[in-house]
């Protein structure tokens, strides 16, 4: 194995583990149902998605998915499976900031419903089945 192939395995590896932390934020509160403790572990994860949709910070994983495709020969974001298919949802084509401050709020909001629920669950034992 070449190591410009090592390189874009690392970075396929990087972008599976980037869009499981982005749906992990999105709805890692349903696992709350499941174990108590799983808020303790998801709202630092949904606040920090929050924040850098809503002020515009880059994930750290976004820069490192980049210098390991510029080292494996890729120069960016084409061909492969994984770019084909995941690139699109973690940085979907036209996104502005009002779009970020949006999926910020949605973010908020749905994990809001999230937390109800599960709140709703544990205060009221009969709604668990």
């Amino acid at each position: 194995m070449t190591l410009s192939a090592l390189y874009g395995i690392l970075a396929d590896v990087v972008v599976l583990g980037h869009f499981a932390f982005i749906v992990f934020v999105l709805f890692g509160g349903l696992l709350a149902l499941r174990w108590r403790w799983m808020p303790w572990i998801h709202i630092p994860a949904m606040v920090w998605g929050m924040a850098v949709e809503i002020f515009g910070w880059i994930c750290p994983l976004t820069p490192l998915e980049n210098l390991l495709l510029r080292a494996g020969d890729s120069g960016g974001y084409s061909g492969g499976f994984l770019e084909y298919y995941l690139i699109p949802i973690i940085y979907p084509t036209g996104l502005t900031r009002d779009l970020q401050i949006f999926l910020g709020i949605g973010l908020l909001a749905v994990n809001f419903v999230i937390y109800l629920v599960v709140w709703r669950r544990r205060r009221n034992p009969d709604l668990r089945e």
